[in-house]
């Protein structure tokens, strides 16, 4: 086994106490989370100022930093031109160098997003690449001959539309992307293209980096065979029609059994560095298939990311199916985490809806697992409302029900000219959310979003079973609660969600007292209790 598990399950660090990563981890999106040089734009100075705010305001123990390397911005850096350098946009390599220093001096560990499917058109290798079909780097990117009867090699689909495959006229073959066409596929078949990317981790790991979040981590090796993916059968017509991707079924363009070896490689040079982590971006629902991300020996991934809570509807029943099969799936020694938003789906107010925010902030911080928090969540922050015309995101350019712009909005710390993100005067690259709402306005409030969560995250902190206990549904009440308790060396603490928007009985294996509620006030002790609407408990 790649790390020692306690007797209750929990992995531990090399200093015998539990991992850091099994902690809370920050999602930012740097352009959106703090203008520190006045241009409309987040930076990395930006972050730094606020990392006081991050581990002693709010109570978080990681942070997650979208890509910030050098970029053309052609998807907001997920397009990287030079994996070892700051794009100015966000700041210098001493600008990070000082943002890590800083965060390490308040204990809080830093996960940098890595990007090794693809790199941008710009970089240098890819415009080395496609200069001859002999020259040198030509095998780091993936190039096809066309069809014999003429046109792209296979049927494969970029997700960003239309086929995956660009025409390069200078050399008559095509390159492979499947995202846009100015993110070509790294060829990682290719022994100098994983030796390469691997120093790229090294050099930011020599820097004190914690981690890597990996981009499309089961996109690294494709079928060598390269053949067509067959038509999808499961995917409902209506989708199809707004989003060619899903009219296949993905067998052949990700996700080869390949990839194993891929992850196992990555992790020998983490495990070089210590207790350092990673985290794969896996969009696997077979719960079989997702297992084995973290290795036969847990020498893979050390988390890959569920996503399964972001399409799930508010219901208690599909979250207690989601919850319970992740358990099962977790090969022995394996940490399970939960994700309720990120940087592509919308916010939580506006998929769950404003009046279950604080319901859907009790699940995350509860169960067992580590969660991963995104930025202005903890606000109750709504998507915002791009008007026509001034789209950024390419993907919502093509398909606008899709558009991922909406949820990247700036994070709002006052209300004054500017809502603390930027300078008075200063348009920010993507409209305000909310003009009502901020830290600065929620702090204060006892009954605020921002106060919920932050006694969440106290209680993760005090009560050592929130944080690392086993986790068991506890039954005898309505389907439309979801109810579980946390142990752990003989302590417990129980947790009861209302997914309805009527009051709900529910019952408690013992007699418990109130811990925390999202909406009463409760002194004596219980053994049941009449729950309010979207209502949830903690209670031990």
């Amino acid at each position: 086994m790649a790390y020692e598990v306690d007797n209750n399950g929990v992995p531990l660090g090399r200093d015998g106490r539990a991992a850091w990563w099994t902690g809370v981890i920050y999602q930012i999106y740097p352009r959106s989370f703090q203008d520190a040089t006045g241009g409309g734009i987040g930076d990395l100075p930006g972050i730094t100022s606020r990392l006081d705010y991050l581990k002693n305001t709010l109570g978080v123990d990681a942070i997650w930093i979208s890509p910030f390397f050098r970029s053309p911005m052609a998807d907001f850096g997920y397009d990287v031109s030079d994996y070892t350098d700051v794009d100015p946009i966000f700041g210098t390599l001493e600008d990070s160098a000082e943002l890590i220093t800083e965060a390490h001096r308040l204990d809080l560990k830093v996960i940098f997003d890595w990007v090794p499917n693809h790199s941008s058109d710009q970089h240098p290798w890819f415009v080395e690449s496609r200069s001859s079909r002999t020259n040198p780097k030509r095998d780091w990117y993936v190039w096809k001959d066309p069809a014999p009867g003429g046109g792209p090699p296979n049927n494969w689909l970029s997700i960003f539309g239309g086929l995956a495959w660009e025409l390069d006229e200078t050399t008559g073959q095509y390159y492979l992307h499947t995202f846009l066409k100015e993110q070509p596929e790294l060829n990682w078949r290719n022994p100098e293209v994983e030796a390469a990317m691997l120093d790229s981790l090294r050099f930011w790991l020599d820097r004190g980096v914690d981690g890597f979040r990996i981009d499309v981590a089961h996109y690294l090796a494709k079928d060598p065979e390269f053949r067509s993916n067959p038509s999808s059968t499961s995917t409902p017509d209506a989708v199809k029609d707004y989003h060619e991707y899903a009219t296949q079924e993905h067998l052949y363009d990700k996700a080869h059994p390949d990839i194993h070896r891929i992850h196992g490689r990555i992790r020998d040079v983490l495990d070089e560095y210590g207790d350092r982590f990673s985290v794969g971006e896996i969009h696997e629902f077979d719960w079989v298939e997702w297992a084995k991300y973290f290795g036969k020996n847990l020498d893979q991934l050390h988390m890959p990311y569920n996503f399964t809570m972001l399409w799930t509807d508010w219901n208690a029943t599909d979250f207690r199916d989601r919850i319970i099969a992740q358990e099962r799936a977790l090969p022995r020694g394996a940490w399970p985490n939960h994700v309720l938003g990120n940087h592509d789906e919308p916010r939580l107010s506006t998929r769950f809806g404003t009046e279950r925010v604080r319901a859907a902030a009790v699940l995350l911080l509860t169960l067992r697992g580590t969660p991963t928090m995104y930025y202005g969540d903890e606000l109750g922050l709504i998507d915002g409302v791009i008007p026509p015309g001034n789209e950024q995101d390419p993907w919502g350019r093509r398909y606008p029900e899709l558009n991922r712009d909406a949820c990247r909005t700036p994070m709002q710390w006052t209300l004054d000219d500017g809502m603390g993100f930027t300078s008075a005067g200063v348009e920010p690259w993507l409209p305000f959310a909310d003009p009502n709402t901020s830290v600065a306005s929620q702090l204060d409030d006892p009954t605020s979003v921002l106060s919920l969560y932050r006694n969440l995250l106290r209680l993760r902190h005090e009560i050592a079973e929130l944080a690392l206990g086993d986790i068991d549904m506890f039954e005898g009440n309505a389907n439309d609660v979801l109810a579980y308790k946390r142990s752990l060396d003989g302590e417990t603490t129980y947790v009861a969600v209302n997914f309805t928007n009527e009051d709900r009985p529910v019952e408690f294996p013992t007699e418990v007292r109130q811990v925390l509620s999202t909406s009463a006030e409760r002194t004596e002790a219980f053994t049941a209790i009449l729950l309010g609407a979207n209502e949830a408990i903690v209670a031990r």
